[in-house]
């Protein structure tokens, strides 16, 4: 090859190469705006970061930021084909050149202009996004006829197929990001399960976390000091306050009230605070903010006849945020505690949800109306069991090891294998 075509072809060779190089570009770029972390763009762009704050201005407006970039990388690799094909036509002929250069350059284009750069841009989309951000505001500057002409044929298909145009968050996304993030260590374990359980919040009734009305200790408006500082010194630091039953709640008394009580002789109904009626379908997020409202820290559940079906307080529902909330008079009771593998003694208050997960079964399938393993395990009864009685269902055994007279406090549940039926060949 003599000097004269060699330097024809080195101009082209070189030329070729930043075209390549300009393709990689374009694709990197494509990846790392589309999968790049926007909240820690914003996050960096927040603490002083400049070229964050260009890229964060860049996502805003991806429309136009695409258009720029598929123009310019289309633009490139028609480029490259073109003096390619004039390179190997100069080289091997007319006959083989095209077809050599169709090869070349699609083996070169696709290892170094599209996977390698879309490689590295998704290893680290966050940082390359930084960088490409100020070379890409010129191009968009450049071609910004060329991205309007894209944007105004854009809705005109828009307006034919009529494309939805929904980019909300749905809390389903929200969790799976959560999830996603504790995955990849970005967030620990209670981290997670408190954003989860915020998320989430506002899902939950009353009628999830209410203490039943045969747990409630209260106070009749008619007992005397003697017998409301016993009930206090259990452990409790707000009581109900009845005439006659349960079903009759007219108050609620603070233990800094009863003790202000004793002190200056005052009757019970002048000391009690008035009570705050719910029902079991209120979202506890409203009921959090009635709380609030009315500085109260309890709130009594009626049914639709007026009765009482529980107490709710303001401790259960911080307690759906931040998981069990323990003080020294409260006694600690697992409501799972695993005898031996397969095999747990069960609180009857335990969530029955946190039940069929333990034994990794699908509660969403089951017809079942109540939410505690004690209500489940009676609805399956039709009765309030006795001790001893058990049954089974699907690949689990209840059996019923405490009651009390009016419900069951405690039972073992053991999940059974089922042995394979394999048929045998006999020789």
């Amino acid at each position: 090859m003599d000097s004269d075509s060699m330097s024809q072809i080195l101009p082209k060779v070189i030329v070729l190469a930043v075209l390549i190089l300009l393709s990689g570009f374009f694709s990197a770029a494509e990846t790392a705006y589309f999968s790049m972390n926007k909240i820690r763009i914003k996050s960096l762009a927040n603490d002083g970061s400049k070229r964050a704050r260009k890229a964060m201005k860049l996502s805003e407006n991806m429309d136009e930021l695409l258009s720029t970039i598929l123009i310019g990388n289309n633009l490139v690799n028609i480029a490259t084909t073109a003096i390619a094909t004039v390179l190997f036509t100069n080289l091997i002929g007319a006959e083989l050149g095209a077809t050599a250069a169709t090869v070349v350059v699609t083996v070169v284009v696709l290892m170094f202009g599209e996977i390698t750069p879309k490689s590295m841009a998704k290893n680290s989309p966050e940082k390359m996004a930084m960088f490409f951000a100020p070379y890409l505001q010129v191009l968009m500057i450049l071609f910004r006829l060329f991205s309007w002409l894209v944007a105004m044929w854009q809705r005109l298909v828009y307006k034919l197929i009529k494309a939805e145009n929904d980019h909300g968050v749905t809390e389903e996304e929200l969790i799976t990001m959560v999830e996603e993030a504790h995955n990849d260590g970005e967030i620990d374990q209670n981290e997670s399960e408190l954003i989860r359980n915020a998320i989430e919040f506002d899902d939950i009734e009353v009628d999830d976390i209410y203490t039943s009305r045969v747990d409630v200790v209260g106070v009749e408006i008619n007992d005397t000091i003697e017998e409301i500082s016993e009930q206090f010194e259990s452990g409790f630091s707000r009581l109900p306050v009845y005439v006659e039953t349960v079903d009759n709640i007219i108050g609620v008394l603070n233990q800094k009230d009863f003790a202000a009580m004793k002190k200056n002789g005052q009757k019970l109904k002048d000391v009690m605070n008035d009570p705050i009626f719910v029902v079991p379908t209120m979202k506890i997020s409203e009921l959090l903010r009635t709380l609030q409202q009315k500085k109260s820290h309890m709130a009594i559940i009626l049914d639709e006849f007026g009765g009482t079906v529980g107490i709710v307080t303001l401790e259960d529902i911080l307690e759906e945020l931040v998981g069990e909330i323990w003080d020294e008079h409260d006694t600690v009771e697992e409501p799972f505690m695993k005898i031996k593998e397969d095999k747990y003694k069960v609180r009857a208050k335990a969530d029955l949800d946190d039940m069929f997960e333990l034994f990794g079964m699908d509660r969403e399938a089951e017809d079942i109306d109540h939410a505690t393993v004690g209500g489940w395990v009676m609805e399956e009864f039709g009765r309030i069991p006795h001790v001893g009685d058990e049954f089974d269902y699907g690949p689990l055994n209840v059996y019923v090891s405490k009651r009390d007279p009016r419900r069951v406090t405690e039972v073992i549940i053991t999940k059974m294998f089922e042995p394979e039926n394999e048929d045998e060949d006999d020789d």
